[in-house]
Formats: structure tokens, C-alpha cells, sequence
């Protein structure tokens, strides 16, 4: 791509500003910050900006507190809601707000346009060069298409007075932190050059190999990483209805598969389906935007498919076991999508408990982090203490997220229960569990 640019070019102690204090934002801005960097994050939530001043996270993640509170008290890194100050006082600025799904599964950039237009402001009063890169999951196009006229229209000229660049992330939910600190790899895309090696110089210490590219391809790379993930537990997950139809353990056969070097172990693990922020609102978009291209994303389409009907599987398996569910306690354990997060979005919990609801049944709630969360999502159900108080005369268990607490019960707590049925759907239990006077069902087991 030309020549690379000496380090001597680049600023060495980089002033960064972080759009957006969420969970890619917050920990990007953290992550940057222990290495030495000037930080700026910004939120228009005054409360959470104060809360991050404070070194007080407004989200969780593991080891995220220790380390915010370390690089705020050592001042590397602090928080703002006046965004043009943010701009004026830094040199390379991350875009890193919410790209959401529209009603109909396309992609919603409006708050890519609105913090782009506020950039662009900030930039008029900006000195010198400086960088935009965008770190928000967005369809090919969107950088050069959306990004690049608002700056423009601002006044600045991107190339000899900004550069674009985009930076996707590829951080998982509960282990964010170590993800952004242990990358696998670091992809940049840049409109040119001197952009390239300007976003290049923050991740100077970090150890990962780094694919430097144009723009659309990386923001390609992000779409194709999650639309693989995603279809490999869709596969998972349509396999495991196989495998209880001939008596097989999809565990078992999912552990020999991934033996192979060419497909690895990694999810492949049969369950309830994929939620969270970023593999149900991807696919849809790139659904979306694959037929306003005229193209058929029929694997795409058969993934999201597979994930919606997979929570209502697992309904039908304690429909079997228990017979008509109205009238009946039903115990449902765990409501964010994974472990180690209070994030319920698109969490698998949602279809499996209004199933439960349209059924006739009382569903008995308990998570360790989201109940509040999910409490804004559907009414009707009652939230309790414990995984016990769930338990208790009950009509049937359905385990939903792998928290670790629920690993530690025992077919004991189950006896509390005035059925002892289990429908576990993220193989947290030993199923040798069955052997102590418990029902226990597993997707996928046959």
C-alpha cells in the first residue's frame, strides 16, 4: 500500500477520543488507556460519565472496575458529555456507538450520523491532522458512504487533514476486557496510509498479529467472523435434533469433530440458541443488505431460522416430560444471554419464557445479574432470590444460562421440586445427574 510510514511520523503519545461508553467504547478507551494513552471517553449520559470519572464501570465486565479506576486515578483516561471538546483535544478519534437493528432487521446508523456530525463540528476547531475510525460494527460502505460526506460537509478534507479509518472489534461479552488486552488479531482498515499507521501507533504495544487493509474490507471481516460463528452453532444446534432422534450425545460427536484442525471445538456446542448484542443484529443486517443487492442469503437465512426455533424446542422437550403446562410452576434459571454479564438482549430466555406465558404457565425467575434487565422486557413472571426459591414446587426446570453458581447444584435441590424435571439447555449439569431419582433432558442428547 505505498510506504510505510517511519514512527517518527506519528504521534508517539497519542491523544485518543472514544465516541460512545458502552461496552465496546468503555473497554477500547480502558484497554488504550493502561498503555499509556490519553483518553478521552464520551457519553451523553452525565450520569455515566460521572460514574466513569468516578472509576465506577456502568456496565460489567470481569476486571474492568480494577482497571479503570487504576488509569482514571492515574489520569489516562477521563470522561466527558461535551463531545467537541473531545475531538479538539486528541488526534485520533474512535467511533464507537450502537449500530441497533430497524424493525424490520436492517440496520439503524443513526447514531453513527449523529456522532459523525458532531465530530465533524469539533474538528472545524482542530488543529493539524487527525484520525476518525470507526469501531462500530457497520455494512460495507458505511465509512466511505455515511462517515466520509459528513466530515466532508464539516470542511475538512479527508486525506490531507483527515484520515478514516476502520477498526472492528471482536470482543466477547463477560471477557471484553481480555479480549481487547489479548487479541487474536488487530484489523485495520484506512482510507490511506498515514490513517493506517496513525490507528496502527495505539496498538504499538499491544502483541497480535495486525492486517492492514482498505476500509470495506474490514468492515467485511467483522461480518464474516460473526456470520461464521453464528452458523456454527446454528449447525450445532440442528445437528443435536439428530442426535436425540438416534440416541447419540451431540457432546460427544461435537468433541471429535473439533479435533480437526480445520474446524476447531469452539461453538459448537449445542443449546438454546445465540443472543447478545452482536450475532442476531449482524445477521440481520447482512440478510438485509445482501437482498437489497440481489443476492439470496439462504445459509444466512437457515442460521436465524435455526436459532429462533431452537428456545421453543426446548419448551416442547418439558411439554413431553410434564404434559400440559398451564396451571404449572415452571422454574427458569438464568435470563442474560451468556454467563458473567447482565446483558438480556436477544437473550434466548425471551421466546422460551413468553412460550411459557402463552402455555398457561407460572414462571418462577432467578439470575444472578439480569433480572432487572429483564424485567423490562416482558411482565408476568415472578423474580425470586435464589436458584432454590426457584425450585421449590416446582413443576419443571429450565436451565437457560451457564452460570457457574448452577453447576454447583445438586440433584438434592432438584428434590425440592415437586416434579424433579430438568430441561438443560446449556449442559451445565453432569447428565449423570439422571441416575439420582431426576428427569434431565439436554438438547442434543440423545
Amino acid at each position: 500500500m505505498g510506504k510505510d510510514y517511519e514512527r517518527e511520523d506519528i504521534l508517539r503519545n497519542m491523544r485518543i477520543s472514544v465516541i460512545g461508553s458502552g461496552y465496546v467504547g468503555l473497554v477500547t478507551g480502558t484497554g488504550l488507556a493502561s498503555k499509556g494513552h490519553d483518553v478521552i471517553c464520551v457519553d451523553k449520559d452525565k450520569t455515566k460519565v460521572d460514574k466513569i470519572n468516578e472509576g465506577e464501570p456502568p456496565i460489567y465486565e470481569e476486571g474492568l472496575k480494577d482497571m479503570l479506576q487504576e488509569v482514571t486515578t492515574e489520569g489516562y483516561l477521563r470522561a466527558t458529555d461535551d463531545i467537541f471538546e473531545a475531538v479538539k483535544n486528541s488526534d485520533l478519534t474512535f467511533l464507537c456507538v450502537g449500530t441497533p437493528s430497524l424493525p424490520d432487521g436492517s440496520i439503524d446508523t443513526t447514531y453513527i450520523e449523529e456522532a459523525s456530525k458532531d465530530i465533524a463540528a469539533g474538528l472545524k476547531e482542530k488543529l493539524g491532522y487527525h484520525v476518525v475510525c470507526v469501531k462500530s460494527t457497520v455494512l460495507p460502505g458505511t465509512t466511505d458512504h455515511v462517515v466520509m460526506p459528513i466530515i466532508e460537509e464539516g470542511g475538512k478534507e479527508i486525506g490531507p487533514e483527515v484520515g478514516l479509518g476502520m477498526n472492528p472489534e471482536f470482543l466477547r461479552e463477560g471477557v471484553a476486557l481480555k479480549d481487547f488486552m489479548e487479541p487474536d488479531r488487530i484489523v485495520i482498515g484506512g482510507s490511506d496510509e498515514k490513517s493506517i499507521a496513525v490507528i496502527n501507533e495505539a496498538y504499538e504495544e499491544f502483541d497480535a498479529p495486525v492486517i492492514k487493509t482498505d476500509l470495506r474490507t474490514a468492515e467485511c471481516i467483522k461480518y464474516a467472523s460473526n456470520a461464521l460463528l453464528a452458523t456454527k452453532i446454528s449447525f450445532a444446534n440442528e445437528f443435536a435434533l439428530l442426535c436425540e432422534e438416534v440416541g447419540v450425545d451431540v457432546y460427544d460427536v461435537m468433541d471429535a469433530v473439533g479435533k480437526d484442525h480445520r474446524i476447531c471445538r469452539q461453538f459448537l456446542n449445542a443449546g438454546c440458541g445465540f443472543g447478545g448484542s452482536c450475532f442476531p443484529k449482524d445477521l440481520k443486517a447482512l440478510v438485509d443488505f445482501s437482498k437489497a443487492i440481489s443476492l439470496k442469503p439462504r445459509i444466512l437465512e437457515a442460521v436465524l431460522k435455526v436459532n429462533e426455533e431452537q428456545p421453543i424446542h426446548a419448551i416442547d422437550m418439558l411439554t413431553e416430560e410434564i404434559g400440559r403446562l398451564s396451571g404449572k410452576k415452571i422454574a427458569v434459571l438464568g435470563l442474560t444471554f451468556k454467563p458473567d454479564t447482565d446483558d438480556v438482549r436477544e437473550t434466548r430466555a425471551l421466546p422460551m419464557v413468553r412460550s411459557l406465558l402463552q402455555r398457561g404457565a407460572h414462571v418462577f425467575a432467578y439470575d444472578p445479574m439480569g433480572m432487572e434487565n429483564f424485567s423490562e422486557l416482558v411482565d408476568g413472571i415472578e423474580y425470586v432470590d435464589t436458584a432454590i426459591d426457584a425450585l421449590k414446587n416446582s413443576d419443571g426446570c429450565v436451565i437457560q444460562t451457564a452460570w457457574d453458581e448452577f453447576k454447583t447444584l445438586k440433584a438434592d435441590d432438584f428434590h425440592r421440586m415437586k416434579s424433579p424435571v430438568i430441561i438443560d439447555c446449556r449442559r451445565v449439569l453432569n447428565p449423570e445427574i439422571e441416575k439420582e431419582d431426576v428427569v434431565y433432558r439436554s438438547i442434543g442428547l440423545g
